[in-house]
């Protein structure tokens, strides 16, 4: 059996046409969605990644706004511009890039911003929000992989999810999410014994460790859905996910890609944040 491929980039374009008609609507509505984005320093991945969420807003009809601030930036100074833009009723959602230097708190930072603008998901009230079923803004990755599944026709409910990795950015949050649709959930880390155990229970496995190959074909149950959250380099220097792709794709039955799987929903799933807090902006006017 070789696995059905998962095409995250087909499904992303999709989501990005239903997000440009809203887009539309709002601005007939008098609201143009505004993302800013404040990238702090010269990371050469973190001006990629600003980058995309640039190009990905002007496709789709939205305001970008980049705040550029220099590596020695004052924390003091970086929470006064995160204050003011949580006043801007011309943006709706604000996005600090991570990492930041060792100087600044991480913590402190997210916490700043305004839990209606906090379009990354990342916001304790939104963390707490999406913990009790309420309706929140959710983390674009984990949300991104979700889209992936319904989209794939893919049921949730019932299902046995290993999750491998416990980030607070996808691990602990995807987890959530499928247990808020009925799966059974499995969390497995780098304390966890035996882990092959575990994976070849899943009926759905995500892959979110951040070690490339890291998911053999001994890991994997037969038939079993793979979605692999890992952006790495291999020895070569080629791309490639934290799934060992050519031993697994011939085992699973679904399998997400890298690149071309997770990647492009993480973006998509920002742009569908940022017009949904466009629109709620409408309603508390």
């Amino acid at each position: 059996m070789t696995a059905q491929i998962i095409n995250g980039k087909e499904i992303a374009e999709k989501k990005r046409l239903e997000i440009a008609k809203e887009v539309e609507r709002l601005k007939e509505l008098g609201v143009t969605p505004g993302l800013a984005v404040i990238l702090v320093g010269n990371n050469h991945a973190s001006r990629t990644y600003v980058n995309n969420k640039e190009k990905a807003c002007k496709e789709l009809g939205m305001n970008s706004l980049l705040i550029e601030m220099q590596e020695e930036v004052s924390e003091e100074e970086l929470l006064a511009k995160i204050n003011e833009l949580n006043e801007n009723p011309e943006i709706h959602g604000i996005l600090v890039q991570l990492p930041l230097p060792k100087h600044i708190e991480e913590k402190k930072v997210i916490e700043s911003i305004s839990p209606s603008k906090d379009v990354d998901g990342f916001h304790p009230i939104n963390i707490g929000r999406m913990m009790t079923g309420q309706d929140a803004f959710l983390p674009c990755t984990p949300y991104g992989i979700m889209v992936l599944l319904e989209e794939t026709g893919i049921s949730v409910a019932g299902k046995h999810v290993v999750v491998v990795g416990r980030s607070n950015i996808v691990g602990k949050p995807v987890g959530q999410l499928f247990l808020n649709q009925d799966a059974t959930v499995t969390y497995c880390h780098s304390k966890t014994k035996d882990l092959r155990f575990h994976t070849n229970q899943a009926d759905i496995l995500i892959a979110a460790v951040g070690i490339p190959n890291f998911i053999k074909e001994e890991h994997v149950k037969d038939g079993a859905v793979i979605i692999d959250v890992g952006i790495n380099r291999n020895e070569n220097g080629k791309l490639c996910g934290d799934v060992a792709f050519d031993e697994v794709v011939e085992k699973a039955g679904f399998i997400t890609p890298v690149p071309k799987g997770v990647g492009p929903m993480t973006i998509t799933m920002l742009m569908y944040n940022t017009a949904k807090s466009a629109a709620w902006s409408l309603d508390r006017n």
